[in-house]
């Protein structure tokens, strides 16, 4: 279907009035509909509105990708519809041990997912950052207030990264027998770790 068809679509069965330079926007990720106009959209493509998002990041993308509206979430969680809201549109999760179970599962989130969609990614790599640079047993219960894992394979994670970063480290002590470069590229690469943390550490949970 052409731009101009949807438009048409859109405006005969849903009675939006978009214009076709503005569906030709959406296809090349020049602009993005709003919920109503994704739900539209959908109908007018005949697929779901998961379907129309290449990859869910925010509350508000797994909510319209599972098909909920915001009352029917907010009921699943035991949530008033306004305290949702503003949780969704904060991007900032504040909800409680349960209400993030019922979330992971109504939303079907991996443990992955949960953190990114609740605002926790930027909290958790300092507290990664902080773990494999220290002593990671002090945190073990901050990051499992983060991330919803077993606490034994946390554990066993935040062990290994631990290990991986500081036997990294090891090899910048013995810079006099490689020369300065080879400190140097040591050092890149301990930078380079700790800034991608965050990925490692679910890649490791991922095998753990």
């Amino acid at each position: 279907m052409a731009p101009g068809h949807v438009a048409y679509g859109l405006g005969a069965q849903y009675g939006l009035r978009i214009s076709a330079d503005t569906v030709a926007a959406w296809e090349r990720g020049l602009a993005l509909p709003d919920e109503k106009e994704l739900t539209a959209l959908a109908g007018v493509l005949w697929c779901a509105p998961g379907d129309l998002l290449t990859a869910a990041r925010t509350l508000r993308e797994h909510r319209v990708a599972r098909g909920l509206a915001v009352d029917e979430l907010a009921r699943l969680l035991g949530l008033t519809v306004s305290a949702y809201q503003r949780m969704e549109d904060s991007g900032s999760w504040r909800g409680n041990e349960r209400q993030s179970a019922a979330l992971s599962e109504a939303l079907e989130l991996t443990a992955a997912d949960f953190v990114t969609a609740t605002g926790r990614n930027e909290e958790l790599g300092e507290l990664l950052r902080s773990a494999v640079t220290t002593r990671w047993q002090a945190y073990t219960r901050p990051v499992a207030k983060l991330v919803p894992l077993e606490r034994r394979l946390l554990q066993g994670v935040l062990e290994q990264l631990h290990s991986d970063y500081q036997a990294l480290m090891v090899s910048t002590l013995s810079w006099s027998t490689g020369g300065p470069e080879r400190a140097g590229a040591d050092g890149e690469a301990g930078r380079a770790f700790l800034n991608g943390i965050v990925e490692r550490f679910w890649e490791t949970a991922a095998v753990a």
